[in-house]
């Protein structure tokens, strides 16, 4: 079986960079119908240029409806201090 690595330096149509907002919403309306799954073949399917891996970061640490941004609020830092008291760096 003929296995390239995912970070191959040969395959030139691999983008790298700063993600577009056309990009993005290839990917946010890609999961929306089709769902979460194998990312290498979800980026090829999207038609994305990009790796799986780079999709999968792309929307778990932005994309994702439920990733909060912003400030905590002061009852979640009360209870991170409260945890943190209780249970130190674990």
């Amino acid at each position: 079986m003929d296995k390239r690595p995912c970070n191959s330096s040969e395959d030139p149509e691999v983008r790298k960079g700063p993600w577009t907002m056309e990009e993005d919403m290839i990917l946010i309306n890609y999961i929306a119908n089709h769902g979460e799954g194998v990312w290498n073949s979800l980026a090829k399917a999207a038609g994305l240029k990009r790796t799986g891996k780079s999709c999968r970061l792309r929307w778990l640490n932005y994309l994702r409806p439920d990733v909060r941004r912003g400030n905590i609020t002061s009852e979640e830092q009360l209870l991170i201090m409260e945890l943190h008291a209780k249970w130190g760096n674990r």
